[in-house]
């Protein structure tokens, strides 16, 4: 068996080659768009303008590279977990993300979608103040939450009845599941992949994911573009994340599982089929 060392040299190694990776796509994707600049003298003139700043690293990234490299604390995900998300990012980037946590990892998620919309939902406030200190480039928002896991096997029969099963914004849900205390914009974006990784659920007087599970199932089915959305859920070995995610991000739409991460592919239902098309497949 491996030491708890061996595995987390391993997850800095992979956070590291990932970042790598990352930077790699960025130079030669600055490097292609420099070369089409010099086609006319006019956008030669406009990239003179740039001074080599063109082709440098973003510092976001330079600084996601030193944190990642020199931290001893690393993200709550095994590197195998992290893969899966990953992976659906390197397809997906630059995206709009939707993180319920934010954590040790919130910096790696939001390099990873370099370009694209990253924003974490926190239910700790002075967490979020600690984390803007170190990392004042990540969008963050505080929400509450007013539900506790030793109310989810009431909440799970809630869930069932058509209140629930209804599809549509949220915020105006007459579900008891639904969480509307969000910024507007949040209901109002087309969220391309929500995680699940908050909030603290490990014991009964605990917010529990109950409603974040439920409400990232709502957004993902209320979606106004057209596609799909790539949901994840992290500890689905505990008993709420396990229930509560095949229940209402469905079983069906279950696309993969590695260790204690779940990962979902849901269908905007606002295509005209959402009155024939049921809740779960």
């Amino acid at each position: 068996m491996r030491t708890r060392t061996s595995q987390t040299q391993e997850l800095k190694l992979l956070l590291v080659c990932l970042f790598a990776a990352l930077v790699l796509i960025f130079i030669v994707r600055s490097t292609l768009t420099t070369s089409q600049q010099h086609q006319t003298p006019e956008e030669t003139t406009r990239s003179k303008g740039c001074a080599g700043a063109c082709n440098k690293l973003p510092r976001s990234l330079a600084q996601a590279l030193i944190h990642y490299s020199t931290s001893v604390i690393t993200p709550q995900q095994t590197l195998k977990e992290i893969v899966v998300s990953s992976r659906v990012l390197e397809k997906k980037s630059p995206c709009n993300f939707l993180v319920f946590g934010l954590g040790h990892d919130s910096l790696m998620w939001s390099s990873l979608n370099y370009g694209g919309r990253t924003v974490f939902l926190e239910e700790d406030e002075a967490w979020i103040k600690q984390i803007k200190r170190r990392f004042p480039m990540l969008e963050s928002y505080h929400v509450s939450y007013d539900s506790k896991v030793n109310q989810a096997d009431n909440l799970i029969e809630v869930g069932k009845g058509p209140e629930c099963t209804a599809i549509g914004d949220p915020r105006y849900s007459m579900c008891q599941l639904a969480l509307k205390g969000l910024p507007a914009e949040i209901y109002e974006t087309s969220w391309d992949l929500i995680m699940v990784d908050a909030p603290t659920g490990y014991y009964d007087e605990a917010p529990g994911r109950m409603t974040a599970i439920y409400t990232a199932g709502m957004m993902a089915r209320n979606r106004e573009r057209a596609g799909e959305t790539d949901v994840f859920v992290h500890d689905v070995n505990r008993e709420v994340e396990d229930k509560f995610s095949k229940a209402f991000l469905c079983e069906g739409y279950i696309k993969k599982q590695e260790g204690r991460l779940r990962h979902f592919v849901i269908p905007s239902y606002r295509d005209g089929s959402e009155s024939n098309r049921p809740f779960c497949p």
